[in-house]
């Protein structure tokens, strides 16, 4: 699995509540971009406790404030499969991307106190 520090969205980044990734991915920085050549992976670092689910997703914009962010992809988890080492999303980044992507964090019930995520770009991901 190839992993560079300029395709990190969070890396170990706590998620108390709702919230968006640390970092954004400027997808024209580093030259062309061939959407399908890269999968969005988000896990889980450290276990999640007292919220009810979270959501992530993976958004596009085309303005780096997200102003018109659109949902590429997302999955919800309960709080008992928030465990680290949890994978929680793995998808191929898809056609029709603009120019920046994100993570989005959604907690849902009460305010999380612990759980931490990473969320990054990569050329190939594990299925199974």
């Amino acid at each position: 699995m190839l992993l560079d520090q300029n395709g990190v969205l969070s890396e170990e980044q706590a998620v108390t509540t709702t919230a968006a990734s640390t970092h954004v991915v400027d997808l024209t920085a580093a030259g062309n971009f061939v959407p399908g050549a890269l999968f969005a992976l988000c896990r889980v670092d450290v276990d999640f406790a007292t919220l009810t689910s979270l959501t992530v997703s993976l958004e596009t914009a085309a303005n780096s404030n997200f102003s018109d962010a659109t949902e590429l992809a997302s999955a919800t988890f309960l709080a008992a499969a928030l465990t680290a080492g949890k994978q929680l999303l793995a998808v191929a980044v898809p056609a029709g991307v603009k120019r920046y992507l994100r993570a989005k964090y959604t907690v849902t019930g009460s305010a999380a106190t612990a759980g931490k995520v990473s969320c990054f770009l990569t050329d190939t991901v594990d299925m199974h």
